[in-house]
């Protein structure tokens, strides 16, 4: 990600730019007439254009802290430095705007697997060395001994990252920096995890339920798991490698996952994973949540005289002590459980989330 440069050293440059102009300026009026109010309109302006254009330029080439991380070929995968890897594959996914990716990363650069940063939600930056780049990305499966991970790319209209990784074929080397982890989770902490997701918002949660359920012959997890992802349509639903384990999970073990799918509109083609008639046709809004917690099945009286919000943010029905975790693009965390803080901090707890009570113990925004 982006970082601005320190103020000083924004002074610094304007400063500079500005005494270069102003002597050149000068240079151009020496032994003339006092300049008219039109022409100082003009120099004003330029000075100003050249001066904004300097900034910005120092803005985007100035090597920020990650950018100017070394890059190791020889060290083990770490968030300290870039270690390069190979793009071993580039699936089209039935959305044509993402692909599901695999990068391994060099035998030599493997990790300890056992690490505490690999348990279980976690991501790696991926630096576009073209612009000099990054963005965290969230491998599905986490690593494997070989190295590899997988990951399900958009390419967006304005995606720097994403749209450069499209364009990379398998054999094409990268660089990437991690693991680093994205939420603690913590075994035996909360009784349910509601995971509320639009678009490739879902990656860290398939991450979660694929290392406590799906790769597990025996569950240990005690929690109960609730997935409600939403797309525009359905074949911007994720791909069958994602959708398919996790309806015949949830279909399996309705005790130990609930699966909601949500599309603004049904029109289009069918998604091959999900028939339409398991669509939902409308956003996640207050309803929907309240379902998903019980709260909308208790009585009149309980209403009335129940719970105060203050312990509906502790516990979900029953006494249950839920956590509520939103990802996804941005006016969708906004609404459901308002914007994030400032340099992404998690910032209150508003939207239909905060409108039910609930507040930061139980609520965090990936």
């Amino acid at each position: 990600m982006l970082r601005a440069l320190p103020s000083t050293t924004i002074f610094a440059a304007r400063k500079r730019t500005t005494s270069r102009l102003c002597r050149n300026a000068g240079a151009r009026h020496v032994a003339t007439k006092p300049p008219s109010a039109t022409t100082r309109i003009v120099s004003t302006s330029l000075l100003f254009g050249l001066g904004s254009g300097a900034l910005v330029a120092s803005y985007f080439l100035w090597p920020d802290q990650s950018r100017a991380a070394p890059t190791k070929t020889n060290a083990l995968l770490s968030p300290t430095h870039f270690t390069p890897v190979e793009v071993t594959a580039s699936e089209p996914c039935p959305d044509p705007n993402t692909r599901l990716m695999t990068l391994t990363v060099p035998r030599q650069s493997i990790p300890s697997l056992n690490e505490t940063a690999f348990q279980p939600v976690w991501s790696v930056y991926i630096k576009d060395d073209d612009i000099q780049v990054e963005r965290p990305f969230t491998p599905l499966e986490g690593i494997d001994s070989e190295g590899r991970m997988k990951f399900w790319i958009k390419r967006y209209e304005r995606g720097e990252v994403g749209r450069w990784l499209h364009s990379k074929k398998p054999g094409d080397k990268i660089e990437i920096r991690g693991p680093l982890k994205t939420w603690p989770w913590q075994e035996g902490e909360w009784d349910e995890v509601i995971m509320i997701s639009g678009g490739t918002g879902i990656t860290p949660f398939y991450r979660l339920i694929h290392h406590e359920l799906l790769s597990q012959a025996s569950p240990k997890s005690k929690t109960r798991f609730t997935l409600l992802h939403s797309s525009r349509r359905p074949t911007e639903l994720p791909p069958p490698e994602l959708l398919r384990p996790l309806l015949q999970y949830s279909q399996a073990h309705p005790d130990r996952l609930r699966v909601s799918l949500f599309v603004d509109t049904p029109e289009g083609p069918a998604h091959p994973a999900a028939p339409s008639s398991s669509l939902a046709v409308g956003r996640i809004g207050k309803g929907v949540l309240e379902r998903a917690t019980g709260a909308s099945t208790g009585s009149w009286w309980r209403t009335l005289f129940g719970r105060t919000a203050n312990q509906r943010s502790q516990n979900g029905a029953g006494g249950k002590k839920v956590m509520f975790l939103v990802c996804g693009p941005d006016p969708m965390v906004a609404a459901i459980a308002g914007p994030f803080g400032r340099n992404f901090s998690q910032g209150e707890v508003g939207g239909v989330l905060g409108e039910l009570g609930y507040d930061r113990e139980s609520v965090w925004k990936l």
